[in-house]
């Protein structure tokens, strides 16, 4: 039985996950298949709400090493994640989920702003909530603006979909003698520097018990999956 362990989730998606075979932008295709599988969930009523990054179509950190300010540049990976944000509402509402952009950036003639009581209202009424524009602050990435997001909507597990299906020792593309981790604590993550998420937002998912599971979002189910509790991916949690 399709029972969820979880009935309230934060589900990261990188903005790299989107570009499927392409190097750039949006893969209509990867887009539709994520749609699907929230779906899955949402007809399983477990409380939904995204953040989504930027990185297919821009990096500040990367733009910032290249001299441009850091600020300047941060504020357009900022927009980027706004792009994201209403492509991925686009595929949802073709599926007849009903969903909010918000917006850390005021931008009201294509998202609401982010007011805390009104996605907690959204997510009641089983409401698909995508969280755009990062933390609305430079030099914070889309992953410490998941983490706090999570902890601001009492999300009980913060969920970093990915390529690869879990956290290993080394790249595993590169080297095939990489270990996969099955369960790490957070103390582990920062001490090994593993990078799962940026150390702002690890140490705040430590700090109030929030865990992760990192898994791969490329395979059609995987969502749905890791919602119902199943061994998938690297699960990150006090030790």
């Amino acid at each position: 039985m399709n029972v969820p362990k979880y009935k309230t989730i934060l589900l990261k998606i990188s903005g790299e996950a989107l570009i499927g075979k392409s190097n750039y932008g949006i893969d209509t295709e990867v887009m539709d298949n994520i749609a699907a599988q929230v779906k899955d969930i949402v007809n399983l009523d477990v409380k939904t709400a995204i953040v989504i990054g930027g990185g297919n179509f821009w990096r500040g950190a990367s733009a910032s090493a290249n001299g441009m300010d850091r600020t300047t540049a941060d504020h357009i990976g900022m927009l980027a994640t706004i792009m994201n944000a209403l492509g991925l509402q686009d595929a949802l509402e073709k599926k007849n989920i009903s969903t909010r952009v918000q917006s850390a950036i005021t931008m009201q003639e294509i998202a609401e702003p982010f007011i805390r009581r009104r996605a907690l209202r959204h997510l009641e009424k089983n409401r698909v909530v995508i969280f755009a524009g990062g933390t609305g602050n430079p030099y914070f990435s889309t992953d410490t603006a998941a983490a706090l997001r999570a902890l601001e909507i009492n999300a009980e597990i913060l969920f970093k979909a990915t390529k690869v299906d879990g956290v290993y020792d080394k790249d595993p593309k590169k080297h095939n003698n990489a270990k996969k981790y099955e369960e790490l604590t957070f103390i582990e993550v920062l001490e090994k520097d593993l990078r799962i998420l940026d150390s702002t937002a690890t140490s705040l998912c430590m700090e109030n018990n929030l865990p992760i599971v990192v898994f791969d979002i490329t395979k059609p189910g995987n969502i749905k999956d890791v919602v119902l509790g199943k061994n998938i991916g690297t699960l990150v949690k006090k030790g």
